[in-house]
């Protein structure tokens, strides 16, 4: 089995982007924080997720985050599979968080995405099949 084990995103501030995790994910929790140095550089970091996955945030990141919709290599956004999409986007929106557009609907899956102030992108999947050839469609997504 493979799977992943975590991601490792450096922002200008961990705050806002753990604010937003917290309000999309509130079963997981900060597992680990501390101060390291990255090549030189004294910086903060974090691990905000369950006993199998987890988020690592580091602040201190310089420059301009990738414009995500341009072409530039790099991360375009990370999806989470979940349950129970409409609590999610109520949980979120109570949060102040705003969709960048209404959920999507496949005939085995919805999703919706959200841009949030660190220039991230996630995404977040309810699939509504366990058959994996139904679940991994190639289909397009329509509101």
């Amino acid at each position: 089995m493979t799977r992943i084990e975590h991601a490792n995103i450096v922002v200008d501030e961990i705050e806002p982007t753990l604010a937003f995790l917290q309000a999309a994910l509130p079963h997981w929790r900060v597992r680990a924080s501390g101060r390291s140095e990255w090549y030189g550089k004294p910086r903060k970091w974090l691990h905000f997720g369950d006993d199998y996955s987890y988020i690592t945030l580091n602040d201190d990141g310089e420059g301009a985050p990738r414009d995500l919709k341009g072409h530039a290599q790099g991360l375009a956004h990370i999806g989470f599979a979940i349950t129970g999409l409409d609590a999610l986007i109520k949980r979120l929106e109570k949060a102040g968080y705003t969709p960048k557009q209404p959920a999507g609907r496949a005939p085995f899956r919805r999703n919706v995405y959200y841009i949030i102030s660190s220039g991230l992108e996630f995404e977040f999947v309810e699939y509504l099949s366990d058959i994996p050839a139904e679940r991994n469609a190639d289909q397009p997504q329509t509101a």
